[in-house]
């Protein structure tokens, strides 16, 4: 049935009307609004109780026992498509993969790295101050967490995030964002390490406090300066910080960490989000005094209606 071809009556599209304003009113402006470059530092610091990933690429195997790990902790299904069913088998992250592992391979050389792949973590992320109604949120230990009651699938996480992780689950009736979350509610409220990196057989990927694991991946580099691309960590400063980081045999590019600055992506974005939110006021505001005005008149009608049907014993058809 074509639901736009049923004709409504008047009251039906009063009713629709009322809903509308009502709603609208109801809304209030995102706490991003009022966040301010104050609050975004360009050059964030780590809270005191920040914990972080240590993937170093020269010591990774590829043998990917971090990604059903990460599938059973989060309680996701594998990624068969490509395999008809039998492994699994992700080209990337997606609704059903929060933890992948990818190889850079140079096709003119020997020249090849794998690479760990999720949410970086960011000490001010993009995401989290893009998210109009504060579905994404910073919280214990530093992790960024996805609050589906208040999210409305605007997406706009996906569009902030420079290291594209966040994404959207297109086949289900009520989607969420995915991405990973440090394992929060599986296991870092319970005193564990994230799976991925109990999991992980060679010690590549290891977890502790953000501050003790950037001491020992430079000790790595003094140790064997020739080893690591430009003798630093990924994720010291880019965007910020991150509170993933990486050491790496070649360029940081190559194994798809894009280059980034040293300024909190967060801190450009409030920029943004400062002037939307600022312009949105005006019509929020007038969307609300409708609403309330819509709602009163609506009252009223409702009294006079029954009080018609009361006198007369017929109903109002208006």
């Amino acid at each position: 049935m074509n639901i736009l071809a049923v004709p409504l009556t008047r009251r039906q599209a009063f009713k629709a009307m009322l809903g509308i304003g009502s709603t609208v009113a109801t809304v209030v402006l995102p706490k991003s609004a009022a966040a301010s470059t104050e609050e975004h530092p360009a050059h964030p610091v780590a809270p005191a109780d920040a914990v972080a990933m240590l993937y170093d690429s020269t010591i990774c195997t590829g043998c990917k026992a971090c990604m059903p790990a990460c599938n059973e902790a989060n309680g996701l299904p594998a990624d068969t498509l490509l395999s008809g069913g039998i492994w699994d088998m992700p080209t990337g992250l997606n609704a059903q993969t929060k933890n992948i592992i990818e190889l850079y391979q140079d096709p003119k050389s020997d020249e090849f790295a794998f690479v760990k792949k999720q949410c970086m973590h960011c000490l001010d992320p993009a995401c989290v101050t893009g998210c109009p109604f504060g579905s994404l949120k910073k919280v214990d230990f530093g992790a960024v967490t996805w609050n589906g009651s208040l999210c409305i699938g605007c997406r706009y996480c996906e569009v902030a995030c420079p290291f594209e992780v966040p994404q959207f689950e297109w086949t289900a009736l009520d989607p969420k964002i995915v991405k990973c979350e440090f394992c929060y509610d599986q296991r870092l409220k319970e005193n564990l390490e994230p799976a991925c990196t109990a999991a992980c057989p060679t010690g590549a990927v290891i977890f502790g406090k953000r501050d003790a694991l950037l001491d020992q991946a430079k000790g790595r580099i003094a140790a064997a300066p020739d080893k690591y691309y430009e003798n630093r960590v990924y994720g010291e400063h880019e965007a910020g910080g991150t509170q993933v980081l990486y050491l790496s045999s070649v360029s940081f590019q190559k194994i798809g960490l894009p280059k980034l600055g040293s300024t909190s992506l967060g801190h450009y974005a409030t920029k943004v989000t400062s002037v939307i939110y600022k312009w949105l006021g005006g019509p929020m505001l007038m969307a609300g005094v409708l609403g309330f005005a819509i709602r009163r008149n609506w009252n009223r009608h409702e009294l006079e209606r029954l009080q018609h049907e009361k006198e007369t014993g017929f109903p109002d058809q208006l």
